[in-house]
């Protein structure tokens, strides 16, 4: 099982380099393509080869400006794109004082591991989801809605963690957001060649230079429709190419989850539960890429930035020897604010609370105390005469 786990991981990773080197190359490649626009439109009418030869020459001329553009785009990411997601999500941070049960669970898995702690935030929302960002210690961030920690248990929200986590120690989260902001920059620069090429004008029957016989003419038609070919294969491969990164990466991140937990058939009931309630309302589709789940389907799966959770599972089961319990169907949750006092009373955990504040008696039985009067003695330590005696107690 072991050498099958591994040996799915470290294909994963090998892939997942493998697709954003071929992202970089996209980039180069419109570079080509508006250089290719560039020629017709201010130079005019020529022969292909010229065109061709020229296109060339000003695509390596602008290669270190292209490759300087892209670094700077990048680092603008890296300074703001937690605060963009965030305002998109509406995350809050929270501490061990809010969130007691999350928070431990998380420092658990960080101390077992040795990884740092990241930052820990929760957004309002029904939908059961959860997803890490950041691009290194000091950003890391690992997000849970409200309507996962209500549904799940605690096994559950742990290997929920667990992945994300795995994301964040191999560098899933950080590549992840570089493709999205790569192919941001790709979705750009065509748009910005499509601009050129359809309001800044063609000079269809000549050069502008003065008619120079070496450039001939007839190409310009050509070059556009090689241009457009090029600009539509670029952006359409982004999008196959990011979608399948964060495809792979969803299995090697459940297979961290279950290395870290230990626990596969929790990882496995927590991808069931979350199956078909993960959509975030209002987030846009690079938020949901990073999610654990990401409901929105895409034409015949090539689009879609997840595999199915029946594939996930397929390989749980099969790498990491869980159990798959099929569909779970979950109750719809109890709401405070619509059912008053009776959803608290279903919330209380000694039943219907009095107007004095103490447990009313349930139908047909005594109530029983939730607290004992006194906390236990130590260990080692002699009960005064006077102690009443409490529930630990025991009877003689």
């Amino acid at each position: 099982m072991a050498y099958g786990l591994y040996s799915h991981i470290q294909s994963n990773r090998r892939r997942s380099v493998i697709l954003l080197i071929g992202l970089f190359f996209l980039v180069y490649l419109l570079t080509f393509a508006g250089a290719l626009v560039a020629e017709v439109v201010i130079g005019g009418d020529a022969r292909l080869s010229f065109l061709l030869d020229a296109a060339v020459r000003r695509t390596l001329y602008s290669l270190p400006f292209v490759t300087i553009g892209t670094v700077l785009w990048i680092l603008i990411a890296y300074k703001f794109h937690q605060a963009m997601i965030d305002a998109i999500t509406g995350g809050q941070d929270v501490t061990r004082q809010d969130e007691p049960r999350l928070y431990n669970l998380l420092e658990n898995l960080c101390i077992s591991r040795g990884l740092t702690m990241p930052k820990l935030k929760v957004m309002e929302s029904d939908a059961l989801n959860a997803f890490a960002t950041g691009l290194n210690e000091k950003q890391y961030s690992i997000t849970v809605t409200t309507g996962l920690l209500a549904r799940l248990d605690d096994p559950e929200v742990e290997a929920v963690l667990g992945h994300e986590l795995t994301h964040i120690r191999n560098g899933d989260v950080r590549l992840l957001i570089v493709a999205v902001i790569i192919a941001g920059v790709i979705s750009f620069f065509a748009e910005l060649v499509f601009r050129a090429l359809f309001q800044g004008g063609f000079n269809w029957r000549g050069s502008r230079s003065g008619g120079n016989s070496d450039r001939g003419k007839g190409g310009a038609m050509v070059a556009i429709l090689i241009a457009l070919a090029l600009i539509a294969i670029a952006w359409l491969l982004s999008i196959v190419i990011r979608f399948a990164l964060s495809r792979q990466r969803e299995f090697l991140a459940d297979a961290g989850s279950v290395e870290l937990t230990k626990n596969p058939d929790a990882m496995i009931t927590a991808l069931r539960k979350i199956e078909g309630r993960g959509e975030l309302e209002g987030s846009t589709s690079a938020v949901m890429e990073m999610c654990v789940d990401n409901p929105r389907s895409g034409f015949a799966d090539l689009f879609a930035t997840h595999p199915s959770i029946d594939s996930r599972v397929e390989a749980l089961v099969k790498f990491a020897g869980g159990h798959d319990p099929g569909p779970i169907a979950l109750p719809e949750p109890a709401r405070i604010d619509e059912g008053g006092d009776e959803a608290m009373d279903q919330l209380s955990p000694t039943g219907p609370v009095g107007q004095s504040g103490e447990p009313q008696s349930p139908p047909g039985g005594a109530p029983k105390p939730f607290l004992p009067p006194e906390p236990p003695i130590r260990i080692g330590e002699t009960p005064p005469a006077s102690r009443v005696p409490g529930p630990w107690d025991s009877k003689r």
